[in-house]
């Protein structure tokens, strides 16, 4: 695989000089950008496979700068790095349309470990196998390759995580609360509607063009993943 392209939005300057190192000698290309701006005009005259974003940044913050992104790339892994690790800060950050979030202080084995999980979405030529399928919908685990009636589907690491899960637990109700704690691993929060907002994104993919409706709503319980 080709050498891999990583984008780094960290203002403090120790900070981003030491993940530089730190990643490219594991491998990795890493250019960087020390506020919003400059990180956006790098994202929209590079190529990259992630994204890494802190939030307080100078100019354009990290919440606004990854709903930039995203209007141009739904595909791309962003993973927030950030000294914010309340419940609402993660749920804001996710809801910008964040992958992951990794909160200061952390050790870099993690970073690096998180990166990977991201990436491994991305990776192509993986031979098939590992497959979770319902009806005709088909997850392939290694390849990261969603088809509906062979036809490819695309998703953010995000909404692959939330389809996974649901596919894992098909004919299950399971609550909003177990979703937070298993796809987002957080607690679940009455005020935020995050998880309903993903749920809708998945059923415009998954569900909108095919007669078979596959996630279902059980009204004051959760939602289940089932053929009829």
């Amino acid at each position: 695989m080709d050498e891999i392209k990583i984008l780094l939005v960290e203002d403090e300057k120790k900070i981003a000089a030491a993940l530089k190192t730190g990643l490219e000698e594991h491998g990795f290309y890493v250019m960087l950008a020390y506020d919003g701006s400059m990180g956006e005009k790098l994202f929209n005259n590079y190529e990259f496979e992630i994204i890494i974003l802190d939030i307080n940044l100078p100019g354009i913050n990290g919440y606004t700068l990854s709903k930039l992104i995203r209007q141009k790339n739904r595909e791309i892994p962003i993973l927030m790095l950030t000294a914010l690790g309340t419940v609402d800060d993660k749920v804001t950050g996710f809801e910008a349309g964040a992958d992951d979030y990794l909160v200061k202080p952390f050790a870099f084995k993690e970073l690096l470990a998180r990166i990977r999980s991201l990436l491994r979405r991305t990776i192509q030529g993986l031979p098939a196998g590992n497959i979770l399928q319902i009806a005709d919908l088909e997850i392939n685990l290694d390849s990261k390759e969603v088809l509906r009636s062979g036809n490819k589907i695309s998703l953010t690491a995000k909404e692959f995580q939330l389809l996974e899960y649901l596919v894992r637990n098909k004919n299950k109700v399971v609550s909003r609360a177990d979703i937070a704690n298993k796809v987002w691993d957080i607690g679940f929060d009455t005020g935020t509607n995050v998880i309903d907002v993903y749920i809708n994104f998945l059923r415009k993919k998954i569900d909108k063009d095919h007669p078979m409706k596959l996630i279902h709503t059980q009204v004051g319980m959760g939602y289940i993943m089932k053929e009829k």
